[in-house]
Order: C-alpha cells, then sequence, then structure tokens
C-alpha cells in the first residue's frame, strides 16, 4: 500500500531549525526524516527510516556477495574484553562507561573488535574453519564533546562493522582486497561520490588502513591527491625530506642578542635589519626553528611535555598529533606547566637536548625533543638560545644539536610532494564513510585468540576490520543531493520510488491518484501519495520538493484532458503525459 500523507506520521517545517547548522541537517529536520532528541541523539521517522533500510539492504546485498555472514551483538557490554585490551582507559571520556546494580562495569559499546574477537574463540578451533568473515549493524556510542552536523557527529550512530578471520596473511591480504571491492560497489551503487585515501592506522594498529572519504566542503577530515593518483588523510602523509648537507662547510653557531624578538615574525625582522645572509637573500621564517611545546594527556590523565622542532613557517597539526601520539591527546603547553619547568624560555626555546654544552647554551631539560622531517643533518638554523632576548644563528643539526628522534606532525600545504614522487599535493575536505584495516594479530593476541594448523600447531588468527558509517551515509547524501527547495535523493535511496501530487479538489482528482498509486506498486514500486484534502497544491508541491522523492506526478487540471504531469525533481523538467500511458512512462523513467 502506498504510504499516504494524509495518515503518514510527518511534520514538515517551513523554517530552518536554528540548532542545525549545515543544509543537509536542516532539510533532514524539515523534510521530516529525523528529530532532535539531545545533544548528539537523533529519533527516527518513518521517511528516515525508509531511507536507512535502503542503504542497509545495498550494504547487507554485497556483503553476502563478498562472501560475509550477518551476525548481531548487544551495544551494552562487559568491562572486562577492553581492559584485557587496554581500550577501557584508552578510549578515556569517549566512552559511555555504566554500571548495574551489582555494581558491575558495563560500556555502550563504541566499536566490537573485542566481541567478534572472542565469538569466533569460542566457536572455532581449527584452520579447516577459517577464512571466515562476519559483520552487523549495530548502534555504536561514543561521548563526542562537540556534537555537531546532526547525523554527521553524534553520540548514537549505526555502523556496519565486519572482521575477517584467516591463518596467513595472505589470507588477511585477500579478505581485505574483498571488502575493499564491495565498499566500491556499495557506495556506486548508493551514489556517494568517493574517494579511497591511505590513511593512519592510529589506535587501531595493523599494517594497512585506507579510508573512504565523499568530498565535501563540510567534511572535518583533509585529504591530499596528486595530478598522479597519489591520495591521503593529512594523518598519513608523509613529508619528503630533503637531502642531509655537508657539516664541515657550515659557519660555527653564534648566539647573539635579540631584543623583543619573542616570536617568528619579529626574529626575522630583526635578522634582515641587522644580519645580512652569506647568499645576499632575504631571512624568512623557513630559515627558523620554531620549538612547540606540546601536553601529551595519556588516558589515564598523565601530563607529559614534549617539545617538537619544525620549521618555523610550518605550525603543527594537530590531528596528525593527536594521530602520532595516540592514544594520547595533546594540546599546547599551559602556563602552569612553563612553571615547572623554568628552563622553558617563552618566545626563546632552542633545542632542549643535545649538545648545547658546545655552544654554552642554557636550557638542557628531561623533556623528549623531537625534530621535523625537514630538519636534516648539516642543516643550519636560527633558533631561540634558550635565555630571554638571545637567539643562535647558523646552529647546525648534528653538530650542534641532536634529538630523542623524528616526528612527522606538521601541517601539509598544497604544494608540497607527493612522497611517491607523483607531483604537487592539493588539499580538500572530506566526510568519512568507510574505513578498512589490515588489523592482524593485535586482538588475537590479546584475547588468546588461536586454532590448530594442519600439523595440529597452535596459530594466532590474523584479523581484518571494515566498517561504514550507515547513519552517516544519510547525512552524505542529504548534505551532496539538495537545492534550495529541498532534498533531491538518489533513486536508489529515495524514501519512495514515486511520489504522487493530487492536486485539486475534486473527487476524480483524488480517485485517480489514488487509482495510479495502486497500479504503480502493482508493478514492484513504492509510492507516496499526497491525498491531503484541505492542503492547496502549493503547500503539496512545496513539499514534494523538501521531501525529495526524484520523480514526481501531478494529478491536478491536466486531468480533465486526460493527462498528468511527471516532474524530474533533479532535472526541473515537467512534460504532460496521457494518464493511460503513465505509469509505463513512470516505469520506463526508473528504469
Amino acid at each position: 500500500m502506498p504510504m499516504r500523507l494524509s495518515s503518514l506520521f510527518l511534520r514538515t517545517l517551513r523554517e530552518d531549525p536554528s540548532d542545525a547548522d549545515v543544509a543537509g541537517h536542516r532539510l533532514l529536520l524539515r523534510a521530516g526524516y529525523i528529530r532532535r532528541a539531545g545533544s548528539g541523539l537523533y529519533t527516527w521517522l518513518p521517511l528516515g527510516l525508509a531511507v536507512k533500510a535502503k542503504i542497509e539492504q545495498v550494504i547487507r546485498e554485497e556483503m553476502a556477495a563478498a562472501g560475509a555472514q550477518e551476525v548481531f551483538f548487544p551495544a551494552l557490554l562487559p568491562r572486562e574484553p577492553f581492559e584485557v585490551t587496554g581500550r577501557w582507559s584508552e578510549y578515556g571520556d569517549n566512552l559511555f562507561r555504566l554500571q548495574d546494580r551489582k555494581k558491575a562495569d558495563y560500556l555502550l559499546a563504541p566499536t566490537h573488535e573485542e566481541m567478534f574477537t572472542l565469538l569466533v574463540k569460542d566457536l572455532y578451533s581449527s584452520y579447516k574453519d577459517l577464512p571466515l568473515c562476519i559483520y552487523q549493524i549495530q548502534n555504536k556510542y561514543r561521548d563526542e564533546a562537540r556534537p555537531r552536523a546532526g547525523l554527521l557527529r553524534g553520540r548514537e550512530f549505526v555502523m556496519k562493522d565486519a572482521y575477517s578471520f584467516d591463518i596467513s596473511d595472505e589470507g588477511l591480504k585477500d579478505a581485505y582486497q574483498a571488502q575493499r571491492d564491495a565498499y566500491e560497489r556499495i557506495f556506486t551503487r548508493l551514489g556517494v561520490d568517493y574517494v579511497i585515501v591511505k590513511a593512519d592506522a592510529g589506535a587501531m594498529g595493523g599494517s594497512a588502513s585506507e579510508e573512504f572519504l565523499s568530498p565535501s566542503p563540510i567534511g572535518e577530515d583533509t585529504f591530499v591527491r596528486s595530478p598522479g593518483g597519489y591520495a591521503a588523510n593529512v594523518e598519513a602523509v608523509t613529508t619528503v625530506a630533503p637531502p642531509k648537507i655537508s657539516i664541515s662547510s657550515q659557519p660555527a653557531a653564534e648566539v647573539v642578542t635579540t631584543p623583543e624578538c619573542s616570536n617568528i615574525k619579529r626574529i626575522v625582522a630583526w635578522s634582515n635589519e641587522n644580519r645580512k645572509r652569506t647568499d645576499d637573500n632575504q631571512w624568512s621564517a623557513e630559515h627558523t626553528l620554531k620549538n612547540n611545546v606540546m601536553a601529551l594527556i595519556s588516558p589515564e590523565g598523565k601530563r607529559e611535555l614534549v617539545v617538537i622542532g619544525l620549521p618555523g613557517d610550518r605550525d603543527v597539526d594537530l590531528k596528525r598529533a593527536e594521530a602520532a601520539f595516540s592514544p594520547n591527546e595533546i594540546e599546547q603547553a599551559n602556563e602552569e606547566d612553563f612553571a615547572k619547568h623554568p628552563e622553558l624560555i617563552k618566545g626563546y626555546i632552542g633545542p632542549v637536548k643535545g649538545s648545547q654544552a658546545l655552544l654554552g647554551l642554557k636550557g638542557s631539560s628531561k623533556i623528549r625533543y623531537l625534530l621535523d622531517p625537514r630538519v636534516v643533518e648539516g642543516s643550519a638554523w636560527v633558533t631561540g638560545a634558550n635565555e630571554k632576548e638571545k637567539h643562535v644563528f647558523d646552529l647546525v643539526a648534528g653538530r650542534d644539536f641532536s634529538a630523542d628522534g623524528v616526528i612527522d606532525v606538521a601541517e601539509v600545504r598544497a604544494g608540497d610532494q607527493a612522497p611517491d614522487g607523483s607531483g604537487a599535493l592539493e588539499l580538500a575536505r572530506g566526510i568519512e564513510i568507510g574505513h578498512v584495516f589490515q588489523l592482524g594479530r593485535k586482538y588475537a593476541e590479546a584475547l588468546g585468540l588461536q586454532v590448530l594448523d594442519e600439523n595440529g600447531k597452535l596459530i594466532t588468527v590474523t584479523m581484518g576490520s571494515y566498517g561504514i558509517g550507515v547513519t552517516r551515509l544519510v547525512a552524505v547524501l542529504a548534505e551532496a543531493n539538495h537545492d534550495a527547495n529541498g532534498l533531491i535523493w538518489p533513486a536508489a535511496v529515495s524514501p519512495a520510488d514515486v511520489y504522487i501530487v493530487a492536486a485539486g479538489k475534486d473527487d476524480e482528482i483524488y480517485q485517480a491518484a489514488e487509482k495510479l498509486a495502486l497500479e504503480i506498486e502493482a508493478k514492484g514500486k513504492t509510492v507516496i501519495l499526497d491525498d491531503r484534502p484541505k492542503v492547496s497544491p502549493g503547500v503539496k508541491f512545496g513539499d514534494a520538493e523538501l521531501i525529495g522523492v526524484p520523480s514526481i506526478v501531478i494529478v491536478g487540471k491536466g486531468l480533465e484532458n486526460g493527462q498528468v504531469d511527471l516532474w524530474n525533481r533533479r532535472s526541473g523538467e515537467r512534460v504532460p503525459v496521457a494518464l493511460e500511458s503513465a505509469v509505463a512512462e513512470i516505469i520506463k523513467a526508473k528504469n
């Protein structure tokens, strides 16, 4: 039976909700697909559930085609498995924790790696049982500090998460490729624009990781791509380090008094006025070594400082730093941190470890000192002398200072070279819609997932993890498919195949619209029928545009001449057709 607007649980809104900050979210609320229940929490109404169900159906079909089987876990999970893997603490404040009446600890699952692993451990014990791929479509929970953009970043969301189990790394690679291929089919069928980018595995671990991003100006992820085909999330970009420089030809380092030069801009200006370069070029920020003091906060709340040295024309990218220092959170050092470390002179910080004694520099510290890959052996820098109003010129890496390691967390810029040599990078924004990992044996080792091989020897199973944001896809599709008047769904996810408007007062119009709806449904298509008797045609047309079914039929004045109008919501084209051929025309247009 058609969905009749006269009885459908639906209220459309004429005005934009004040708390909706992106277009797709505003339209989902106005068109009656979802309603806000709380911060980052949404109630799904019939139209929204219809779209979500179509997305899930495509996912289920392609998972089956890839050989995956569906299971379903509880969202409420016990603490113990997450304690074993360390993620009870690693998740920090992002985890919803609670206790039952017996004071036993539980959590609302942000993800289910532990449960998948333990399920397979419980049921399988032989190499003959593998390979295996199982998945679920389930609610997930994360205590987002700042929920935003409606369904794009909420506290409750629906994910498809699949896991593969193999006895060899070669089997894992095959399973990974099968899922990757399935993802491409899923997003193509749904009409989602996507790019595949190299990603940082982060706390998940593993040997390989790729993200599926939908390009969008409102995306929270920045990714890069080159003319030669390189593509990566900024967290996964590796800097092309310049070649090492001969140290023997470098002039000696010199500590110089630099009044009121407590930032990069001032030291560059002072240097150009007071100290000529040997090559007669101007000093610039790229000739300086900036030393950023950052604080790492462990999941247990322990605070540790680290100093990052990088060229003065670059800043630390916090997302890259978060990935590099995961599971720690990272932030700029505060006044209390500096008070505890008087050797750090704000505005004049130089290398805090290494060979300062050779130069008579102050500031030797137990704080870890890490360098950007561009600071190669033999490169000379202008940097702080760890003394107020003093800088050191021609401080040479590898001769005058060293570090505890290299850290690649500086911002990535358009024009930087791709690490594979495929050209200059361009930057774009995207929304993550899927992620595939070669997890390896991290979770299997932690939870003891082993099987007997063909020689009767116990071996640890290797795993892959593959996620798709189901409810996020609803938001992505809404954001990418709308105009000023409303949503325009791709046919694959539209809440109905055809939207019929009975536009008039005469009973004949409503009878013809009803008959047409039943005939279309008899052909296997779904219909929304606007049969509201006391609503003006203008309001009905406005709701038809707002709701966004791409194929609209108007049964109105043209019925006097035996005609109805076919309205293509995407192109805007309206074409009159004979009533008796309308069903055939609609079916043909759909195909």
